[in-house]
């Protein structure tokens, strides 16, 4: 996430679009926020929205809200600074270009199963930018560090349970079910 708001380029201020309000998408949300953007989740899962809800986010359900109208209206028009698309989803590859301003970037996270398909004239017409963030580097580590050791982000907030090495399994199945979950931790210890 260091890596990724680095990379975007993202100021204080700007108005930032987070598609995929999972653990990833999560942890994005809150560095950007960190970096002083004003940050709207997108995420279709419920229990999601609502923890992003709790964290001080505004979150919607795309599902819900009419996404691009929300955008237009919180930025008068304009559209957002960044969207970060977390999801790896065709319903998120498809809003990304509506979402953004003239020459606002896109930043992609996900990694997708199928290659999307993508509203390359909007590109154009909007002079947007596309970034892909896969890796990182020795500064987003120590970014991350400090973060995670100052205490200034509620990680722990996203662990949904704790569960013993013998419980891998039903962590998996909680995660697939896609229900109440956003991060599962496993002691290797207990």
């Amino acid at each position: 996430a260091c890596h990724d708001v680095r990379l975007g380029e993202i100021q204080p201020g700007e108005e930032v679009v987070v598609i995929g309000g999972g653990p990833i998408g999560m942890v994005v949300a809150l560095v950007a926020r960190h970096a002083g953007a004003n940050v709207l989740i997108s995420e279709v899962n419920p229990y999601r929205v609502e923890l992003a809800k709790r964290m001080g986010f505004d979150a919607v359900n795309p599902r819900e809200t009419d996404l691009t109208a929300l955008v237009q209206e919180r930025t008068s028009g304009a559209g957002a600074d960044a969207v970060f698309e977390v999801s790896g989803s065709q319903a998120g590859a498809t809003v990304m270009t509506d979402l953004l301003r003239t020459r606002g970037r896109i930043i992609i996270v996900a990694i997708f199963a199928k290659k999307p398909e993508i509203d390359l004239f909007r590109f154009f017409w909007r002079e947007l930018r596309l970034l892909g963030a896969r890796v990182y580097e020795r500064e987003d580590f120590a970014q991350a560090i400090d973060l995670a050791a100052s205490g200034k982000l509620p990680l722990e907030d996203l662990v949904t349970a704790t569960l013993p090495l013998d419980g891998l399994q039903s962590a998996f199945d909680q995660m697939d079910a896609g229900g109440e979950c956003m991060k599962i931790l496993i002691d290797v210890n207990g």
